[in-house]
């Protein structure tokens, strides 16, 4: 297997052998493999900077931000332009000037699930009893050829994950999840690879999305993610009709899209 990019040599100085055969075993070995509960819980607010590699070679450059405990904001800027969809840690909201709508407005249902769910700032494995998540271990299952440990985690809204973990690294390579897409529900797999040291703490910095079994798949290449950099609190609050919301630091008028990326082949 092509360990989609793991080969880097601060994370494979950490590889454990395989022994894990419970779900809280493999939990815990892939936090120490990533750095360690104290090196993640230091981190307060990320901000990732890349680009969205869509098909035909089509990029586009994207910015999201995530600050502790659940805040969650991803910004759109086409044309001079700029869409953003935004959760504050009780509403979500966005703005679609793409759409014809300059203010904001409440997030759909779907919307909402989505971006609550991203807002989880260390993902739901982590403390994942203390988020009303639930964790099971139901086996080995191939990724691209190889075994990795199939972990059943079902989220405290009911939704269900199969999150697919290296065997080697205990880090997530694969995640498996159905969604509501236009009223109907899509199959969706993702891959994460390229993890990199930010802050002590191991992220993924390629992350690919589409239809399970399809071929068309749209890919998240971040070039930069800092830690611990200043976020107000104001970016993620709606912003009062008629104001423009703010672009991120360093933002271009050119498409920033959400890293959960909502299927964009089936879109």
């Amino acid at each position: 297997m092509h360990r989609f990019l793991l080969g880097i040599v601060g994370l494979a100085l950490l590889a454990i052998p395989v022994s894990a055969q419970t779900a809280d075993e493999v939990v815990a070995k892939y936090i120490k493999a990533v750095g360690g509960m104290e090196k993640i819980q230091a981190v307060k607010t990320l901000r990732r900077s890349g680009k969205i590699v869509a098909g035909g070679g089509f990029e586009l450059p994207t910015i999201l931000e995530n600050k502790r405990p659940n805040m969650f904001r991803q910004e759109i800027t086409l044309q001079g332009l700029t869409g953003v969809t935004a959760y504050n840690g009780k509403t979500g909201w966005k703005v679609e000037p793409f759409q014809g709508k300059k203010d904001a407005e409440p997030l759909g249902e779907e919307e909402m699930k989505q971006v609550v769910e991203e807002s989880d700032f260390d993902g739901p494995l982590v403390n994942y009893q203390q988020k009303g998540n639930k964790v099971e271990f139901v086996g080995m299952e191939p990724v691209e050829g190889t075994d990795a440990y199939k972990l059943k985690v079902t989220l405290s809204n009911g939704e269900v994950r199969f999150f697919f973990m290296d065997t080697d690294y205990y880090v997530p390579i694969k995640i498996e999840a159905k969604r509501m897409i236009r009223g109907a529900e899509v199959e969706t797999e993702t891959s994460l690879g390229d993890y990199k040291e930010v802050n002590g703490w191991y992220l993924p910095f390629s992350i690919e999305s589409g239809g399970k079994g399809s071929q068309f798949k749209a890919k998240i290449a971040f070039d930069k993610i800092e830690a611990n950099v200043p976020i107000e609190d104001g970016r993620f609050v709606a912003p009062v009709t008629g104001a423009k919301p703010t672009p991120a630091p360093g933002a271009k008028l050119l498409v920033i899209s959400p890293v959960y990326i909502q299927s964009p082949q089936v879109q």
